[in-house]
């Protein structure tokens, strides 16, 4: 089978085997050989192998310095790391290359938007998961954190308070990356919880306790670990 044929199906590792034996059999062709490793960068930024891909795709652009499919690719590897800076670096210079490619017009601006939102308030880094993480590692991320940060496990007033900050974060996360839709948001650069992104859109929050965390006042945690 062809490796495009393999890439297609998703079959990155077999594609990428078949490219690496390609350089090994024509290792003095250049141009075919800066293709196996554009295509060999693709295929593991595409299978989310993010250190392979980055090392890979660097040495592809080294290569091929004005390939913006090089740079795409390791863009996204970039964001999967969550390195946005880099990663919009990259999707700016393809860019500038390919001004006319919608896919590099609405990378830079995810890029952009998860580099503010990496600035605020990140649900990822809150449970301590990869970006990629499925929903029972979300799930079972939350459990673990809830139980730790629960205000009731403090004594003090300072610490009950501080643990009530992280806790009501740590709902919210679970809430957030739990639900497909504000997920997409969140995967987006947006964040779903945000009064001014709920603004006419209809969308209203139910949290897993009694509190809505964009309130003020007393409340009394009631949640459960579901």
């Amino acid at each position: 089978m062809a490796e495009r044929e393999l890439i297609g199906e998703q079959r990155y590792e077999e594609a990428i085997e078949k490219y690496e034996a390609s350089i090994k059999t024509e290792p003095l062709v250049e141009v075919y050989s800066k293709r196996a490793k554009e295509r060999i960068c693709h295929c593991f930024s595409k299978s989310q192998r993010t250190e392979e891909a980055i090392s890979v795709c660097t040495e592809a652009h080294r290569r091929d310095p004005q390939n913006p499919l090089i740079l795409q690719d390791r863009a996204e590897a970039f964001i999967i790391n969550e390195e946005y800076e880099k990663a919009v670096e990259d999707f700016q210079l393809a860019k500038e290359m390919d001004e006319e490619n919608e896919e590099l017009k609405e990378g830079l601006e995810r890029a952009q938007k998860l580099l503010k939102q990496s600035k605020k308030r990140d649900y990822y880094k809150i449970l301590g998961v990869k970006r990629n993480a499925n929903k029972q590692e979300v799930i079972k991320a939350y459990r673990k954190l809830a139980q730790q940060w629960h205000p009731d496990n403090f004594q003090s007033e300072d610490e009950k308070r501080e643990a009530e900050k992280k806790f009501i974060d740590i709902a919210a996360a679970k809430e957030v990356l739990t639900d497909p839709e504000m997920r997409q948001k969140v995967d987006a650069g947006e964040d779903p919880l945000d009064p001014e992104n709920q603004q006419g859109s209809g969308h209203h929050q139910h949290w897993p306790f009694e509190f809505n965390p964009f309130g003020s006042g007393n409340f009394q945690f009631k949640f459960h670990y579901n």
